[in-house]
């Protein structure tokens, strides 16, 4: 007798499957935007906030530019 797949046992578990990567998937590029607004002075807890709010290449720009990081989160949000 043959294994049986798991969608053959469960349809909805190759669902449940794939949502747990997609979701760990985004957690870690939530993780490494905010990385990128530490890095560009950005406290982390604030970082973490808004990873998925502003785009962090036009926060970078406008901090290169002499905006201080908070200011150029309150511009960009």
């Amino acid at each position: 007798m043959e294994p049986r797949s798991t969608s053959e046992l469960d349809p909805d578990l190759d669902l449940d499957l794939d949502l747990d990567q997609t979701s760990s998937e985004e957690h870690l590029v939530r993780g490494w935007r905010a990385e990128q607004l530490r890095r560009l002075g950005v406290p982390p807890l604030m970082a973490l906030a808004f990873a998925d709010v502003v785009d962090w290449h036009d926060l970078a720009a406008l901090v290169r530019r002499g905006c201080p990081p908070i200011t150029a989160l309150e511009i960009l949000r």
